[in-house]
C-alpha cells in the first residue's frame, strides 16, 4: 500500500465520446431523450448541439476508480457536480488525485477528489469527491 499517499494521481479512464457512445448509453438506461439525440433539441436546450448524460460522467468515475482498485478495495462514497456539457467528439478524462489516508480498524480509507474534463480544452465537466477502503491485510 506504499502508493497511498497524499498527492497521487489515479490513472486516468479516457473516452471520446459521440452519439453511437450515447446510442447505446441510452440503449441500456432507456435514456432517448432529445438532448442527447437531436442537435436541434441540444441547442434549444442551450447546447451546441447534441450532449451527452450527465450520468456517463458518473459512470466514468466509477470506471475510473474501479480500474484503479482492480479488486484491491472497493468505492464507499461517491458525490460530484456536473460543471460543463460533454460534446459530440469531446476526449473526456476521468481523474483523481488522494487527498488523504487514514488507518480506521482493519481498513484503510483512501478520500480522492475526482473530475472528469474536455482533455483538449482542460475544462472540468464533473469535480467530486469519493472515498475508497482497502482491507490492511491485503497486499
Amino acid at each position: 500500500m506504499a502508493d497511498l499517499h497524499v498527492g497521487a494521481e489515479i490513472p486516468l479512464f479516457v473516452r471520446t465520446t459521440d452519439a453511437a457512445n450515447w446510442n447505446r448509453y441510452a440503449a441500456v438506461n432507456d435514456e432517448f431523450v432529445g438532448i442527447h439525440m437531436d442537435d436541434e433539441a441540444g441547442r434549444a436546450a442551450g447546447g451546441t448541439g447534441a450532449f451527452g448524460m450527465g450520468n456517463m460522467q458518473w459512470a466514468y468515475l466509477h470506471n475510473m476508480m474501479r480500474d484503479w482498485l482492480d479488486g484491491r478495495g472497493r468505492i464507499m462514497s461517491v458525490s460530484c457536480q456536473l460543471r460543463s456539457m460533454n460534446t459530440k467528439g469531446q476526449t473526456v478524462a476521468a481523474g483523481g488525485r488522494i487527498t488523504d489516508v487514514r488507518t480506521v480498524g482493519e481498513q484503510v480509507l483512501v478520500d480522492l477528489d475526482i473530475w472528469t474534463q474536455d482533455s483538449a480544452a482542460g475544462r472540468m465537466l464533473a469535480t467530486g469527491n469519493a472515498t475508497v477502503a482497502f482491507d490492511r491485510t491485503h497486499d
